[in-house]
């Protein structure tokens, strides 16, 4: 295994992302990050999901001399992390809770011994007593090259993926001030970003922030209507992919999944309250095998590595953009077409706001999670480019995108003061203690026995609003709730409330401008990522190189992408390299791997060549 970089020219860098990683050249950030950090400063890293994050830290560690450790929250991350070093020829390991007492003792003792390049743990362990002084050993000894912090938000207790543990880790920096580190993370914005900085103790430490624009990703948002037929129409594009579903609720999640494998879906549950057995089998599954679905609370995703993941879909509303940028994130991680979906409706808007005003967070918190959550449903219900709502928000400009809904089917705009200002009449005149569908009812004129009941039948805003369909008047309401001119009650079964912001419209004081629904193009969805394109002739060969690298994964008890992406086997299909020389121009294919796979690569491709 690589235990230091091999005979390199003038760029030691690049020699080493071509020789160990195959690939040609840095993307974006990468080379300004590995470079500085190879000099042995500091560095705060943004970038986005499938940007090569791990990179910016791996080749500095080869280029330096000594043991690279790398703090990472999770052990399937780590685990799988360290697989793919070691596809890849570099001497890497892992110290977690899965490895007995021998097996740690011996990986310790390697890293003693200088015979590891990288070295992961996760931050319970890095911060006991036993192994600070295996630091300092490392550190009299082969050396340290660099401390790396994964999922450095972990830091941040204003955040969605809070880990205690981060908050000491500017205990690294002080025991061992002459070590350089790098801290990085996928999403965050400009608050978390200066929490990070400080409590990490990397104020000045040089920030890299990449863009967060994730342009193969489709963006698509639907309004509510009957959500199992409508993920389904979505699914149909989506056939022999992976994916997620992301549910708010475990009932939910374990009906979902019940529900889609009697669809004919691979699907499977996961959330918390799942025995962890069982959970562990299921992610080792998501990872390691074809076209699973899994479908789950938030408690499944950070740190999931899987890079041929082909949509993400919500059904239900996320808390804020950070966690929907960093779920949907999770698609498409190879780079290749993917889509996020998601289907909110009012009553998500409910659920969400009363769970803010129902905790037992101090009020700057609630404050600050209401905020978030405006901010979400601004993009929901945005006129504009999706893409660019999102970007807005963490700081970057963007012009639109032509790969979301609303780009590709832009709903129509038109004066909604009128229809605000009987909706919310509505609902003040039947004494704001009904939900959007009685509200509806005598919007429409219809007399039901509930109508009539109450007498609503005979209020002035009975039967005002036939100019607009049922559904129309559904997304007005979810509209105003969004803008906040109306409160969801909750422990009144969905009463729509007129908030202080709804006098100014009823007095006619403030323009409400409304959507209209789009016509629905956007919304089919179309299988995408590596085989959409794939030339017919190609197909075949991409399946048994497929078939192929799934036996080798099954060999290995790894993850099938640790072997060989899908675009590493796309190129295999349709350039077919007859030679060693050929196959070494191939993306993805590193000089170890050649050697490894190279021979049985070459005859599988030669047989099919015949």
């Amino acid at each position: 295994m690589t235990q230091a970089h091999p005979d390199l020219s003038a760029d030691p860098a690049l020699d080493l992302l071509r020789a160990v990683f195959g690939f040609e050249a840095f993307r974006g950030s990468q080379e300004a990050i590995i470079r500085h950090l190879a000099q042995g400063r500091d560095a705060l890293v943004l970038m986005p999901t499938g940007g090569g994050k791990s990179l910016c830290y791996q080749i500095p560690a080869l280029l330096r001399p000594g043991v690279a450790v790398v703090v990472s929250p999770l052990i399937a991350l780590m685990q799988d992390q360290v697989e793919a070093l070691r596809q890849n020829g570099v001497a890497a390991a892992f110290l977690n809770s899965t490895l007995d007492w021998r097996e740690a003792q011996a990986i310790e003792a390697s890293a003693r011994e200088g015979r590891l390049k990288l070295l992961y743990v996760a931050p319970e362990r890095l911060l006991t007593e036993r192994f600070l002084g295996l630091l300092d050993e490392l550190e009299a000894g082969p050396g340290l090259a660099l401390f790396a912090i994964d999922e450095a938000h972990c830091v941040s207790q204003w955040g969605h993926d809070f880990r205690p543990e981060y908050l000491q880790l500017s205990a690294l920096h002080e025991r061992h001030p002459r070590v350089p580190r790098i801290a990085l993370t996928a999403t965050a914005d400009a608050a978390t970003r200066e929490e990070m900085a400080h409590r990490l103790g990397l104020t000045a430490a040089r920030v890299f922030i990449a863009s967060f624009d994730r342009p193969n990703i489709r963006y698509t948002v639907v309004e509510k209507d009957n959500p199992r037929r409508q993920l389904l129409g979505f699914l149909a594009g989506h056939r022999s992919e992976a994916g997620i579903v992301y549910c708010l609720s475990r009932k939910k999640v374990e009906e979902t999944a019940e529900w889609l494998a009697r669809e004919g879906y691979h699907a499977l549950p996961y959330h918390a309250g799942l025995d962890a057995a069982v959970r562990a089998e299921h992610q080792r599954r998501f990872q390691c095998e074809e076209a699973v679905v899994m479908v789950a609370t938030i408690a499944f995703g950070m740190g999931i590595d899987k890079p041929d993941v082909r949509f993400v879909a919500h059904l239900d509303l996320p808390k804020s953009i950070e966690a929907y940028y960093q779920e949907t994130g999770r698609a498409g991680r190879d780079n290749e077409p993917a889509e996020a979906w998601m289907a909110y409706g009012l009553q998500d808007i409910a659920l969400q706001r009363s769970r803010i005003e129902e905790s037992e967070a101090p009020p700057e918190r609630k404050r600050l999670e209401a905020q978030k959550l405006n901010a979400l449903l601004s993009y929901c219900e945005a006129p504009r480019c999706r893409r660019a709502v999102l970007l807005d928000y963490f700081g970057e400009a963007s012009a639109p995108c032509g790969n979301c809904d609303v780009c590709l089917d832009p709903p129509e705009l038109f004066d909604g003061t009128v229809a605000a200002q009987k909706a919310l009449s509505a609902a003040w005149r039947t004494g704001q203690r009904f939900g959007a569908g009685h509200l509806i009812d005598v919007l429409l004129g219809r007399a039901t026995d509930k109508v009539k009941g109450f007498g609503h039948d005979r209020l002035p805003t009975f039967g005002v609003g036939t100019e607009h369909t049922e559904a129309e008047w559904r997304g007005i309401f979810r509209q105003l709730a969004a803008a906040g001119l109306l409160q969801p009650d909750l422990a009144e079964y969905g009463a729509l409330k007129l908030t202080e912001a709804a006098r100014a419209v009823l007095k006619g004081a403030q323009r409400v401008e409304l959507r209209r629904p789009a016509r629905g193009k956007a919304a089919r969805s179309k299988s995408a990522g590596p085989v959409a394109d794939l030339p017919a002739k190609d197909r075949p060969l991409f399946d048994a190189l497929r078939a192929w690298r799934l036996d080798k994964a099954r060999e290995q008890c790894v993850p099938a992408y640790v072997i060989l992406h899908d675009r590493t086997l796309r190129l295999l299909s349709t350039l077919r390299p007859g030679d060693e020389a050929a196959l070494a121009e191939i993306s993805g294919l590193g000089a170890a791997k050649r050697e490894h796979y190279g021979e049985e690569l070459l005859e599988l491709i030669a047989d099919w060549a015949e």
